[in-house]
């Protein structure tokens, strides 16, 4: 037997950058909302050039 999740039907628009926002829509996300992310034409979300790079993307 499969069981909706309590968030399907919701739409989630994130535009929200490092930690916080993206954090809780993919609490969000998990609980079967669709989420729509929206960064920064050209750089994305700053999170990605934090900290150590790997293969080009942050290991975050």
């Amino acid at each position: 037997m499969k069981f909706e999740k309590p968030l399907s039907g919701l739409k989630v628009l994130e535009m929200g950058q490092l930690i916080a926002g993206p954090f809780t829509t993919r609490m969000l996300a998990e609980f079967g909302a669709e989420v729509i992310k929206v960064e920064p034409p050209g750089r994305g979300d700053p999170i990605r050039e934090w900290r150590h790079i790997y293969k080009g993307s942050s290991l975050w």
